[in-house]
């Protein structure tokens, strides 16, 4: 922890140490970098903690699993590790910020199989783990708990199970880019649905899909799409105000027909979709059962989530005009 106390800027991690944020880099013959064998996990805070520490570590060391890559260092170490570097990157934002809490972070936690051997004279080598923070983009999203986001079929798919498990969570994103192009060109902000080959649905390029129906959520199975962190709070949310939950195959059909579609991500929990393919979604403005997941979120945190994101976009939005206009 030495280096870490003497380093001012922002703390990153590498491979068992702590170095300044601007110093980690990683190798161009890695084999993440050349092939995006990557497995990663996105995190979040409240109030400068992270969110569902446990669940991640969770999904992370079944990722590993999945892909094959045994880490060099426990999970328990890399999430301490995590917390840390959290923690003195959360205590350098709230002393720039008005706000007593200061501005929350995203964490990102990445590991790869290491330098690739056919670039390191055919020598491997050992897994490669990064941890580094980052500030939440709030103004991507603050208006949408309030408009929703618009969805949209697109050509690009799912990618099959037999090129790798769903319950992997990696990097290998390429689809995700294809997929939101193709939307953005025929809606200018909307966000792609992929579907598997066989037209059932699986998740955004940002975050999984449920549906409303008759005041009951429905979400596509584990074997149709990854499961997600923030999916599963949503769920618990949901038990607790007496909200049914089912889990079924879903097609575009489905989307059509839903009183609400809900969308579950590690950086803002929980939006409305309030359009898919160019129609409004039930009345066309968030749902009953949206907003009362948004709000017991709201308290499981001790914070109002959507005002947060409207406070810290009005921030941003006018940090960045004092900096254009001096």
């Amino acid at each position: 922890m030495a280096a870490a106390e003497a380093t001012r800027g922002e703390l990153a991690w590498l491979d068992g140490r702590y170095l300044s944020r601007g110093d980690l880099a990683v190798p161009v013959g890695d084999a993440g970098f050349v092939l995006g064998a990557t497995v990663t996990e996105q995190l979040r805070t409240f109030r400068g903690r992270l969110f569902l520490p446990d669940d991640h570590a969770r999904r992370l060391g079944e990722s590993l699993a999945v892909v094959g890559i045994r880490l060099p260092w426990s999970l328990d170490d890399v999430f301490t590790a995590a917390a840390h570097v959290t923690a003195h990157n959360h205590r350098l934002a709230s002393a720039a910020s008005a706000d007593e809490d200061g501005p929350d972070l995203g964490l990102v936690i990445f590991v790869t199989p290491g330098d690739l051997a056919a670039q390191h004279g055919g020598h491997g080598g050992s897994p490669r783990v990064a941890i580094h923070t980052f500030p939440l983009a709030f103004g991507m999203w603050a208006d949408a708990y309030e408009r929703g986001i618009a969805l949209r079929s697109v050509a690009v798919h799912q990618v099959p199970e037999a090129c790798w498990p769903l319950r992997a969570k990696v990097r290998s994103r390429l689809h995700y880019f294809l997929a939101d192009r193709e939307a953005h060109a025929t809606e200018p902000g909307a966000r792609a649905v992929l579907t598997h080959m066989d037209g059932r649905i699986s998740e955004t390029s940002t975050a999984n899909i449920a549906i409303v129906v008759d005041g009951r959520i429905d979400t596509p199975p584990v074997s149709d799409a990854l499961g997600g962190v923030s999916l599963a709070c949503a769920r618990r949310l949901a038990a607790t105000l007496g909200i049914a939950w089912q889990e079924r195959t879903l097609a575009a059909a489905d989307l059509v027909a839903a009183d609400e579609i809900l969308l579950t991500s590690t950086p803002n929990c929980i939006l409305p979709a309030t359009r898919f393919d160019g129609r409004p979604v039930g009345t066309g403005g968030p749902g009953p059962v949206f907003r009362a997941i948004l709000d017991a979120w709201s308290r499981l945190v001790m914070l109002d989530i959507a005002a947060q994101s409207r406070r810290e976009a009005g921030r941003t939005m006018a940090a960045a005009s004092t900096k254009s206009f001096p």
